[in-house]
């Protein structure tokens, strides 16, 4: 039976020869996540089930960036019970203040991730994870306490959408742009549980960061995941990092997607997600004059070093609009102390724009840059819902780096080759 990327993993994994769309299967994990907002209900369930013990402390990570450091004393609450159970498990992969970073930014950098393998995580954007050619996805907390326990899990396989990338971006298009650019055609349930798989030869003009940020925002089209094939880039990223044996898989020429698509990356310009969704895209050169009151470059999506470049190389020399607000996240402490190094932060700093330890922080409205009423943000984060980064009468416009430097500068949302 002709099976997907994404089929060929789930059917490995569950020790069969193929898989079909809409089968049920139980499947032994190969990483669990969960952070200092989930974490704390997975436990809770794990002990109400009465377990003593987790499956594997080396295939558990526990990475605490929602709201730390922490906010308030809830927040602390919360951490100081992740950190106990992690103690009392011999946790290997517990990450706090300090040595933590975003996590769906820290565990590929950490090598806790490698081509052909099955993570499952108590977050949306686990999905981030299909960059690097393994199967992710998010997952309830009470899953993820079965799974802590026992190292396995069940999922219904999913049918899959193709996307053929050809060409070449052009400017300043990056993998943001690229991917705002699909849920605007296909909606934000367009992949309603299914894999949006990549292929065609415009991948190869793709980063490993372009691919992250793809992969990370599959769930804005209600994706179950979405993957990459494992190439060169691939190879490069992993190498160093995860240490071990691995797999990668291909999908087979025949096998049976529910659409395919085609996308011309040299035709596409910078793009904007207007509120209060992903899909409510429009080209930035017609966004029309939408002045703004803070600007946030970071998270799991936009927060690696190469996005921070991007952002540096617009503002040096610059200065930041009177009266808007610039806040700089790198994603991980490794990407802390290289933009360090590399004099980015001097930049970021001289422009007028502060620059935080790594955190999610005014993604989700969790501290720090939280949004007043009628307040408008350009932000690289992942979703712009309703109140998302603050009160529910503020708005969100998800942008790249690039746009979202630009608009930094300009004090309204801006392609970078209007400077």
């Amino acid at each position: 039976m002709p099976m997907t990327m994404t089929q060929k993993i789930l059917a490995a994994h569950a020790g069969l020869e193929s898989v079909a769309a809409g089968q049920l299967i139980e499947v032994p994990v190969d990483m669990v996540l969960a952070n200092d907002v989930t974490a704390p209900v997975s436990i809770v369930e794990f002990e109400k089930a009465g377990m003593k013990s987790v499956f594997d402390k080396d295939k558990i990570s526990l990475v605490m960036d929602h709201f730390t450091p922490n906010k308030d004393i809830k927040a602390a609450e919360q951490c100081k019970k992740v950190r106990e159970f992690a103690c009392s498990m011999c946790i290997s992969n517990y990450y706090d203040v300090g040595e933590m970073g975003v996590e769906h930014a820290l565990l590929p950098e950490k090598g806790l991730v490698a081509p052909g393998e099955l993570v499952i995580g108590a977050d949306s954007h686990t999905c981030t994870y299909g960059a690097l050619g393994a199967f992710s996805t998010g997952m309830g907390s009470t899953d993820i306490a079965a799974a802590m326990a026992t190292g396995r899990t069940w999922l219904k396989v999913p049918s899959a959408l193709k996307f053929v990338l050809k060409g070449k971006p052009q400017g300043w298009v990056s993998g943001k742009d690229i991917i705002l650019h699909i849920i605007g055609m296909i909606g934000v349930d367009g992949a309603l549980y299914k894999s949006m798989e990549f292929f065609g030869d415009g991948i190869a003009h793709l980063s490993i960061d372009d691919r992250f940020t793809i992969a990370n925002m599959a769930i804005e089209a209600g994706a179950k995941n979405g993957i990459f094939p494992v190439d060169d880039v691939t190879l490069s990223y992993v190498e160093g990092r995860a240490n071990r044996p691995f797999t990668s898989y291909e999908a087979d020429d025949d096998a049976v997607y529910d659409e395919v698509y085609e996308i011309n990356l040299s035709a596409l310009k910078p793009t904007v997600a207007f509120p209060h969704l992903p899909s409510n895209t429009r080209e930035v050169e017609g966004a029309g004059h939408v002045e703004i009151d803070q600007v946030v470059i970071g998270s799991c999506t936009n927060g690696r070093l190469s996005d921070l470049r991007i952002a540096a190389e617009i503002m040096k020399g610059r200065r930041v609009k009177k009266g808007v607000r610039v806040l700089i996240i790198p994603a991980t402490q490794q990407i802390y102390l290289d933009a360090m190094r590399e004099g980015l932060l001097d930049i970021f700093i001289n422009a007028g724009a502060a620059v935080s330890t790594p955190t999610c922080g005014p993604c989700l409205g969790g501290h720090m840059g939280i949004l007043a009423r009628g307040e408008r943000a350009v932000a690289t984060t992942n979703r712009n819902f309703v109140g998302r980064m603050g009160h529910p009468e503020s708005e969100v416009y998800l942008a790249s780096p690039a746009v979202a430097a630009a608009s930094a500068i300009k004090g309204y949302i801006a392609a970078p080759d209007t400077l």
